[in-house]
């Protein structure tokens, strides 16, 4: 049985990852942590109590519990320390939290290195986006004109999404970049045509009613192609996370996306 930590366990991912990881057959639930704590992990999500009672010391659970793996789903401002506290614990982190810059990226990489402790981390956890960011990339090669929207919940703190940003890194990787658009275009409104990475344009839009979804699309000589994923619900980032627990421990130092855990 492979032992989990689930940190940010009110939040509503949190508690769709408590009641993944207790599903499952193959993982335990030995600890919950959160800013408010006392309420019973297992009544949180419709299960009868298990006496995992949510604690407020990410250190003091990770110390007492000892799991193999911490998930992690707060806030963008908190979990580079709740990564690198894992860590320093032997403990490995499952990230889902996104916002975290390539700076602190190359730190967690290092401290896992350190503490000899894999970690992982991945801007989205649904198989389907992680397809549709495989399948961008290799249109990118034959329609190099992109740009890119994505569509969130209006409570998401970041902006662009980590899915977006990993998918304008990925269509770079196989294209020149370039300036797209006439030349002499004009923004009458700051931003309008939305940020710039490489040439490629990112739109982000936040919205009651959406939970996550993105476009991609590509522009050719009379055509466009739209790739284009959509999360309706919370559950279908579980596969990829209770993928992750599981295959996270046999990893080496750090390791970014979901894509490298299904080939």
């Amino acid at each position: 049985m492979i032992k989990v930590l689930v940190n940010g366990a009110y939040g509503r991912m949190g508690r769709t990852v408590l009641n993944a990881v207790i599903d499952d057959s193959e993982l335990e639930l030995v600890g919950a942590v959160d800013v408010v704590g006392g309420a019973d992990a297992g009544e949180l999500t419709g299960h009868k109590a298990n006496g995992i009672i949510i604690e407020v010391d990410l250190a003091k659970a990770l110390e007492k519990h000892k799991p193999d793996v911490m998930v992690d789903f707060t806030q963008p401002q908190v979990v580079f320390n709740n990564v690198i506290t894992a860590l320093e614990h032997k403990v490995s982190p499952v990230v889902g939290t996104t916002g975290l810059s390539d700076e602190a990226k190359e730190k967690i990489r290092q401290a896992a290195e350190a503490n000899n402790t894999p970690a992982f981390i991945a801007p989205n956890f649904a198989i389907g986006a992680v397809l549709m960011m495989l399948l961008a990339q290799q249109a990118a090669k034959y329609m190099p004109d992109v740009e890119i929207i994505e569509l969130h919940h209006d409570k998401k703190l970041d902006a662009p999404s980590g899915t977006a940003e990993l998918t304008a890194k990925m269509i770079a990787e196989v294209r020149e970049s370039h300036k797209q658009g006439h030349p002499n275009e004009e923004e009458k409104m700051p931003h309008v045509r939305g940020a710039d990475y490489d040439g490629i344009r990112i739109h982000s839009v936040r919205l009651p009613g959406y939970v996550a979804h993105q476009e991609v699309i590509f522009g050719g000589l009379g055509q466009t192609l739209t790739i284009r994923h959509d999360s309706t619900g919370r559950d279908s980032f579980m596969p990829g996370v209770v993928l992750a627990c599981k295959k996270v421990r046999n990893l080496k130092g750090l390791t970014i996306g979901l894509d490298k855990l299904l080939i």
